[in-house]
C-alpha cells in the first residue's frame, strides 16, 4: 500500500509520455504527399538525377544541422524543438504544391531537412530520460518500436487514402492535407512531459557538444554503438524514397503503386512491433538478422514482379527491427547530459551514409534499372553482418581465454 502513492504519478507520467509519443508519431507520418511526391517530381519534368539531387540536398541539410541541433537540444528545451520541427516541414510541403518547380522542391527539402534535424536526437533523448526518471528505461525499445509501428501504420493509411484524395483534388488536395497534419503534429508536441532543466550559460550548446564528443572519444562501447546506427539505418532509409519507382517497374498501373507500398510497409510495421522481444538478440543474432534481410531485399528487388515485393517487405521489416535495436543499444550506453548530442552524431553518420546512397543509386539505376540498384545496395549490409559476426567471435574467444 505504501508504494501506491509513489508509483501512481510515475505510471501516469509514462502513460502521458507514450500517448503523446504515439500521437506525434502518427502525425509525423500521416502525410498524403509521401506516396506521390516522387510522382509529383516526375510529372513536373524532373529526371532521376534531378530527383536524386533533391534527396541529396535533403540529406546535406541534415548533415549540416544534425549535430548542432542535437547539442542545442541538450542545452535548451527538447520539447520546444519538437514543436518547431513540424512547422518547418509544413512550410516546405506548402511550397511544393503552390509553386511546383525544381527551386521550390529544393527549398522545401531544406525546410524539411531542418525540421528533421531539430527533432532528431531531441525526441529519443526526451523519451529515454522521461522513462528513466519513471524507472522504466527498460521499456525504451518496446515503446520506440511501437511508436515506429504507429508511424508506419500512419504511412500506410496515408498511402491508402492518397489515391482517392489525389483522384478528387490532385496534388493540391494531398498537399493541403499534409500541411494540416504537420500543424496538428506541432500541437501534439506541446503535450510532451519534460522534467529536465536546461543548462544555463552563454555557450550552452557548444559546451553540450564538447561534452558529448568527449564521451564518444573516451568510451569504446559508445563509439561502436554510434557506428552501428548509421550502418543499419542509412541505406534502407535512402531506398525508401525509391520504392514507388521500384513498384512501378514491376509493370503495374500507376494507381496500383500505393497498394504495393502498403505491402512493403506492412513488413516494416511488423518489424517495429518485434522490438521488445528481439532486444535479447546477441551480436551474432543481430548479424544474422541484417544478413537475412539483405538477401531477401536483393532477391525480391531483382525479381521485378509484384509478388516478389513480399520479400522486399520482409527485408524492410528486418531493417526496421535492426534500426530500433541499434538505437536502444546506443541509448543504454550514453550519459544523460549528452544524450541528444550523441544521438545526433549517430544521425549525422546516417545522413552521410544516406547521401552516399543517393549518389550510388542514381548512377546504378540510370545504367541498370531500379531492381538491380536495390540489389547492389545490400552489399554494405552483408559487410556489416560479417564485421558483427567477427566481433562476436573475438569476444567469445576472449571470454574463453579468461581464467
Amino acid at each position: 500500500m505504501t508504494l501506491t502513492p509513489e508509483r501512481a504519478p510515475k505510471t501516469a507520467g509514462v502513460r502521458r509520455l507514450t500517448r503523446t509519443l504515439y500521437a506525434s508519431a502518427f502525425c509525423d507520418e500521416f502525410v498524403l504527399l509521401y506516396p506521390v511526391y516522387a510522382l509529383l517530381f516526375s510529372d513536373t519534368g524532373l529526371s532521376v538525377w534531378q530527383m536524386s539531387s533533391l534527396f541529396a540536398l535533403w540529406s546535406l541539410t541534415g548533415v549540416l544541422l544534425e549535430v548542432p541541433s542535437g547539442a542545442w537540444a541538450d542545452a535548451v528545451s527538447r520539447r520546444l524543438l519538437l514543436v518547431l520541427a513540424p512547422l518547418l516541414t509544413a512550410a516546405g510541403f506548402a511550397l511544393w504544391v503552390l509553386v511546383p518547380s525544381y527551386g521550390a522542391f529544393a527549398l522545401g527539402f531544406v525546410l524539411w531537412g531542418a525540421g528533421g534535424a531539430l527533432g532528431s536526437g531531441a525526441l529519443e533523448a526526451l523519451v529515454y530520460d522521461e522513462l528513466d526518471r519513471a524507472g522504466a528505461a527498460d521499456l525504451y525499445a518496446r515503446v520506440m518500436g511501437r511508436a515506429r509501428a504507429i508511424g508506419i501504420a500512419a504511412t500506410m493509411a496515408a498511402m491508402g487514402l492518397a489515391g482517392p484524395v489525389f483522384a478528387w483534388g490532385g496534388y493540391d488536395a494531398v498537399g493541403a492535407a499534409s500541411v494540416l497534419v504537420c500543424l496538428a503534429g506541432a500541437a501534439v508536441a506541446t503535450r510532451f512531459p519534460e522534467h529536465r532543466t536546461p543548462s544555463a550559460g552563454g555557450e550552452r550548446w557548444t559546451a553540450s557538444l564538447r561534452a558529448g564528443l568527449a564521451e564518444a572519444r573516451g568510451d569504446r562501447s559508445v563509439r561502436g554503438a554510434l557506428l552501428l546506427v548509421p550502418a543499419v539505418t542509412a541505406v534502407w532509409g535512402a531506398l525508401d524514397e525509391y520504392t514507388p519507382l521500384l513498384a512501378e517497374d514491376t509493370g503495374v498501373a500507376q494507381e496500383t503503386v500505393p497498394w504495393l507500398l502498403l505491402v512493403i510497409w506492412a513488413g516494416a510495421t511488423a518489424g517495429s512491433l518485434l522490438a521488445g522481444p528481439a532486444e535479447r538478440l546477441t551480436t551474432t543474432g543481430f548479424a544474422v538478422l541484417i544478413a537475412g534481410s539483405a538477401l531477401a531485399l536483393a532477391v525480391g528487388a531483382a525479381a521485378g514482379t509484384p509478388v516478389a515485393l513480399l520479400l522486399v517487405a520482409l527485408a524492410f521489416g528486418g531493417f526496421q527491427l535492426a534500426t530500433v535495436l541499434a538505437d536502444a543499444r546506443l541509448q543504454r550506453r550514453i550519459d544523460d547530459t549528452g544524450r541528444a548530442t550523441l544521438t545526433s552524431v549517430a544521425g549525422l553518420g546516417t545522413e552521410l551514409g544516406t547521401l552516399a546512397t543517393y549518389g550510388a543509386y542514381a548512377a546504378t539505376a540510370s545504367a541498370t534499372g531500379h531492381g538491380t540498384a536495390f540489389a547492389w545496395a545490400t552489399v554494405p549490409y552483408l559487410l556489416t553482418a560479417l564485421l558483427l559476426a567477427g566481433a562476436a567471435r573475438t569476444t567469445a574467444a576472449a571470454a574463453r581465454a579468461r581464467p
